[in-house]
This record gives C-alpha cells, structure tokens and sequence, in this order.
C-alpha cells in the first residue's frame, strides 16, 4: 500500500466513524445517567429521514439538520417518558423505537416521493459540502506533511469536525462541570443524588435530550453528508455498533473516539479492498463487509475485557417517602 492510497483509507476511515462517533457520545451521556438505550439506531435512522426531506423540500441543509435533531429528541423523549416518567422497561422502549422508525421512515418515504422508501438525490445547497482548510492547497506539494494535512485534515464536512470537537467538549462536561458530576452520580447512586435536593429525573431527561441531539446530528450526516440522500435502512446497524464502541470504549469519550476509528477503518477496508488476494486464496467481499459486525460481536461477548457499566443502569429510580 502506498503512501497516497494509506491517506486514502484514513480519510474513509474518519467520514465512516463520524455518525459512529457521534452516536456513542450520545450513549455516553445517556447510560452515564442510568438510562441504557439500544434506540440509537431509530432515532439515528429518523433523523436521516426527516433531514433529508425537509433538506430536499426548502432545500437548506441547515433546515434538514434542524429537522433531523428535532425529530431525534422528539424519540428520546418519548424513550424518556416510557423508561423514566412512566418506569417501563428500557431495552424494550428503545426496540420498539426501532421498529418504530424503519417502518415509519419507509411508509413516509413512499407516501412522499414515490421511490421505493428513498427520496430523491439531494444537491447543491440541500446537502453538507466539503471544507477546505486554510492553506490546504498551498502545503500540497510539501512532502509528507502538506497530503496529510490537504488529504487527511482538510475536505471533510462541517459535521466531521463538529463529531471531533464532540469528543473533548463531552470529557469537559463530564468530567469538569458540575452538570457532569451530577450525571454520573445519578447513573451511580441515584438515591444519593436525590438526598442531596437534586432532581433525578429532571437529570435524566436532560440526558436522554443530549443523546437525542447527538443522535439527530449523526443522522443527518448520514443522509446530508456522508451520502446525498436518504434510503432505507441507511443505518445498517450503526446504533448497534456504536453500543458496542461505548463498551469496548468503558463509557469514556476519548475511548470512544478510538473505539469508533477502529469500527471506520474496518469499514473503510471493506469498502476499499471488495476482494482480497492472500497467496492465492482469496478472501471475499462479503466477509469484509462483516468484520465491523463481527467485532462488535466479540465485544459484546466480553472477549475484550471486563467493561462494568453505572451500577444504576437499566434501573428505574423509586423515589423513597
């Protein structure tokens, strides 16, 4: 592999692991609260819908994003309302959140565009452009450094770098803040928490509304960056991925960034090299395809060391009188 080629398959690598990215912060600030939700993938799936058709119709992509964010909060609210308010089951209000988005986003999509569960092909202002970087092309031509910088940094969308940003702006509120330390502490020991005269449920809906933000803004780069339309079931099992980063990751954000970097550089080798050539045997397209779902299994099997979750997660919280 050459010196281009490698720069090539990290910058895929990146593109791929953003709505990944994004998504597991987002189940990092949910299930550091207490609130384990495996709906990631339907309200990122929602989001890529909604997006990309407010996008198509006004065509302003900011618009879509709008939309998209909107329409994520809206399904983790409604998670909230079912696992919070209300002391439902968690697993099972986010996989009815699931099979709530792929069917509506599809039935929508058909009844809107007419074109199999997919809107139309989005362009100009409807969808997220490249940028380039300050000197980007000036530093080209310098050796090593200038393709890195105009290959690798330069040219990915706004949400690229906003995901990136995400990651030490997340460690900062959890970590630094006041918010963040009442976040873990309701995921740890809510009980304490509230003798203290802090809400516990108005901090997990704050959660659950930071995840739904994360979630709407990883959707949408899906549909309005990444691709330039929406398609069903776009997401194909990103949220489930992204659950098995935050566990690989041990629900810390710089973690995640590898953790997410690693399942994007699966993937960009898969979409890289379809058919793999080892000595005369040859690995095919479809097992390439499967190494990120395949990692994911492993990590989700525990072979990748003992990862303990907030001892309040997956727990509705009883107010003692």
């Amino acid at each position: 592999m050459d010196f281009l080629t490698l720069l090539q398959v990290l910058d895929s690598t990146v593109r791929l692991a953003t709505p990944l990215l994004l998504a597991c912060l987002a189940g990092l600030f949910s299930e550091r609260a207490g609130i384990f939700d495996i709906g990631l993938e339907g309200k990122m799936l929602m989001a890529a819908f909604l997006s990309a058709s407010v996008a198509f119709f006004t065509g302003s992509v900011w618009i879509g994003l709008l939309a998209g964010i909107a329409a994520s909060v809206l399904l983790s609210v409604l998670h909230g309302l079912a696992s919070i308010t209300f002391r439902g089951n968690q697993l099972i209000s986010a996989v009815a959140i699931n099979f709530l988005a792929a069917g509506l986003t599809v039935l929508i999509a058909q009844a809107w565009f007419r074109e199999g569960g997919r809107t139309p092909s989005l362009i100009g202002g409807a969808r997220f452009e490249p940028v380039t970087l300050p000197l980007a092309e000036t530093l080209a031509p310098v050796p090593v450094l200038g393709p890195i910088y105009s290959e690798l940094v330069s040219g990915h969308t706004i949400l690229v770098y906003l995901a990136l940003a995400c990651v030490p702006l997340t460690w900062w509120v959890l970590w630094r803040t006041r918010f963040g330390l009442r976040l873990r502490a309701v995921g740890e020991n809510p009980a304490a928490v509230d003798t203290a005269g802090i809400s516990v449920v108005g901090m997990r809906y704050g959660a659950v509304v930071i995840c739904g933000v994360l979630c709407g803004i990883a959707g949408a780069y899906l549909a309005t960056g990444l691709q330039a339309g929406f398609v069903k079931d776009m997401t194909a099992g990103r949220g489930y991925i992204a659950l098995a980063a935050l566990i690989f990751a041990k629900w810390r954000p710089w973690h995640a960034l590898g953790a997410t970097l690693l399942f994007g550089l699966l993937q960009a080798v898969a979409v890289r090299y379809q058919n793999i050539d080892l000595g005369g045997v040859v690995i095919p397209v479809q097992v390439m395809d499967a190494l990120p779902y395949v990692l994911t299994v492993v990590i989700l099997a525990g072979f990748v060391g003992k990862a303990i979750p907030p001892r309040a997660g997956g727990e509705p919280y009883v107010k003692e009188r």
